[in-house]
């Protein structure tokens, strides 16, 4: 977890949306879990679809993830649980 000194000193381009500094991803652990969040949204209809593709995109650079390979279901699953 980040705490807000942590958050408010990372560069915009360490986060997902960075205009609106949401989803940090400053390590890989933040990119797994921004990508989880990023598809709760989605699923919520709080994010739109372009968005939500970005920030997995940026994501799964962070994680080193080939894009052909990455299959964001499992991921989330292994690594958060069934949603």
């Amino acid at each position: 977890m980040l705490k807000a000194k942590a958050r408010n000193a990372l560069p915009a381009k360490e986060f997902g949306e960075p205009g609106e500094r949401k989803y940090p991803m400053p390590d890989r652990s933040h990119a797994g879990n921004a990508k989880a969040r990023a598809k709760q949204q989605l699923n919520a209809g709080k994010l739109s679809r372009s968005a939500y593709d970005k920030i997995v995109a940026k994501a799964n650079r962070k994680l080193g993830e080939d894009k052909q390979n990455a299959d964001l279901d499992s991921y989330v699953t292994r690594k958060y649980g069934p949603q």
